[in-house]
């Protein structure tokens, strides 16, 4: 099963940029869509940003504007690029996959910090 590795995350100021980037262990043309997830604390972990293997993007409502989602098939990589973070941007980033078998695969997460 291919595996998922996030990197990227870290401390910053409220207004500055991150970049995060999820690894996978094989082809993401195996997957039929790949997306980052979030998950504050004491909060449901909730969609960021989406892509599917056409391209098709969607984010949420909260990121949009802010957040784009890409990928690089040479790198089996997804990035998740962070602009104008906020304070409430903080929480751990999961990035995740669904086969066309319908079977998801999670990344361990990394933390991300923003600071007032």
């Amino acid at each position: 099963q291919v595996q998922l590795v996030e990197s990227g995350g870290g401390l910053v100021q409220a207004g500055g940029s991150l970049r995060l980037s999820c690894a996978a262990s094989g082809s993401i043309l195996s997957f039929n869509a790949m997306a980052w997830h979030r998950q504050a604390p004491g909060k449901q972990r909730e969609l960021v940003a989406a892509i599917t293997r056409v391209g098709t993007t969607n984010y949420a409502d909260s990121v949009k504007g802010r957040f784009t989602i890409s990928r690089d098939y040479g790198k089996n990589t997804v990035y998740l690029q962070m602009n104008s973070l906020k304070p409430e941007d903080t929480a751990v980033y999961y990035c995740y996959a669904i086969a066309y078998s319908g079977s998801p695969t999670w990344g361990q997460g990394t933390q991300v910090t923003v600071s007032s």
